[in-house]
């Protein structure tokens, strides 16, 4: 298993979570955007380095590169303005929003002892 594969099902878990809150805009892998896929792939590195790291570690790491990337703060995730709601501290997100983290940081935890030395790149 490679990075990009735990990264694939992290995206498709996050996606079925986001269905069941009633958020149907998250696609299928296949089907999304070159910046999300990396921005999930950043996600699984982050871990990947950091097996320690908390929700809340993984929540900071999402936005710091968000912000790299130019996004900030928006009531309404707008990919062409890049912004979006979940541009603040982990603390201040909504409950859902916390599980979101902890989803993602538990599937590339559970998925991590199947990564090859290989599939780190």
């Amino acid at each position: 298993m490679k990075v990009v594969d735990i990264a694939r099902v992290c995206h498709e878990a996050n996606r079925a979570y986001c269905t069941v809150l009633g958020d149907d805009s998250q696609v299928h892998w296949d089907d999304a955007p070159g910046w999300q896929r990396e921005s999930a792939t950043a996600g699984v590195v982050f871990h990947v380095e950091n097996p320690g790291a908390g929700d809340s570690a993984s929540h900071d790491s999402w936005m710091a590169q968000k912000v790299q990337d130019g996004w900030r703060y928006g009531p309404v995730k707008d990919p062409e303005a890049k912004t979006h709601p979940c541009m603040v501290p982990f603390d201040q997100l909504p409950k859902d929003q916390q599980v979101k983290d902890a989803l993602f940081a538990s599937t590339v935890r559970t998925l991590l002892p199947l990564l090859d030395d290989e599939g780190r790149d």
